[in-house]
């Protein structure tokens, strides 16, 4: 698992309007929040979007872009997008690459099955490209305002 303090592994991926972004494009300029979440318009999932929604502007001030992946594919986010009016871009991590990178694609047990699944994780990288945080298991209620705290000190 990563940890603070280390270089942030690369990434590019396709986000919901089927551009192509990478962690190189915010270099020197922006703070990336990089959050996993296991699946488009489930439950916890929708609670964590539309609270880093609700602080988009907030996140902005901080000069720091708020940037949610999972496995779902792009026409998913785009969806998920406009039913909850989310501002903020969500990659296609179709192939998985980007969350095993990030070490947040494990074994998961739910009702006594066990299977593998994204660990709802959240990474804030500065921008010269170093992890300022590398949180696993995190909860989605509230979660974004922690990061926003963390990010307001970069």
């Amino acid at each position: 698992m990563l940890q603070e303090k280390q270089s942030a592994p690369t990434f590019t991926a396709m986000n919901q309007d089927k551009q192509t972004l990478s962690l190189a494009d915010y270099a020197g300029a922006k703070n990336v929040v990089l959050y996993f979440y296991p699946k488009d318009d489930t439950p916890g999932c929708t609670i964590e979007a539309n609270q880093f929604t609700e602080l988009a502007s907030e996140f902005s001030a901080s000069d720091t872009v708020v940037i949610g992946v999972s496995k779902d594919p792009c026409d998913s986010h785009r969806a998920f997008i406009d039913k909850y009016g989310l501002k903020l871009d969500l990659l296609a991590d179709t192939s998985g690459e980007i969350c095993e990178r990030y070490g947040v694609w494990q074994e998961k047990e739910k009702k006594g099955v066990k299977k593998m699944g994204i660990v709802r994780s959240t990474f804030v990288i500065n921008k010269q490209g170093m992890l300022e945080m590398a949180a696993y298991g995190v909860g989605a209620d509230g979660h974004a305002q922690d990061v926003l705290n963390l990010v307001r000190q970069l």
